[in-house]
């Protein structure tokens, strides 16, 4: 007879293991126009895909607290499937890069 996980083992399990990987959540086909969303719980958090007024997917966790601003989720969109990643490690990511915050080192090859 096998014992059940304990609640802190998997909850740490979920966290390491599952929530740093890409997720399946629908097609794009679901959200076909700017404006509309689609409300998803992707391992017991709440998460709203939206689509926006340039026709870009994006990706919010949902935050329990009251008054609390929706949190940006990285998202892709690849062969018509919308995918998130919850990882919270590299918040960076989550943002778009501009090409003005990068920065560009041009070191000549026979220094």
């Amino acid at each position: 007879m096998t014992t059940p996980p304990d609640d802190r083992s998997f909850r740490r399990e979920m966290a390491t293991a599952y929530r740093s990987g890409w997720h399946f959540i629908d097609l794009a086909t679901a959200i076909p126009h700017s404006g509309d969303s689609l409300m998803v719980t992707v391992f017991g958090e709440p998460v709203v895909v939206t689509r926006d007024e340039d026709e870009d997917i994006r990706a919010y966790r949902c935050l329990r607290r009251p008054r609390g601003a929706p949190q940006p989720v990285r998202c892709a969109v690849r062969y018509g499937m919308i995918f998130v990643n919850l990882d919270q490690r590299d918040q960076r990511l989550a943002e778009p890069e501009t090409p003005a915050s990068r920065a560009v080192s041009a070191t000549p090859r026979s220094a």
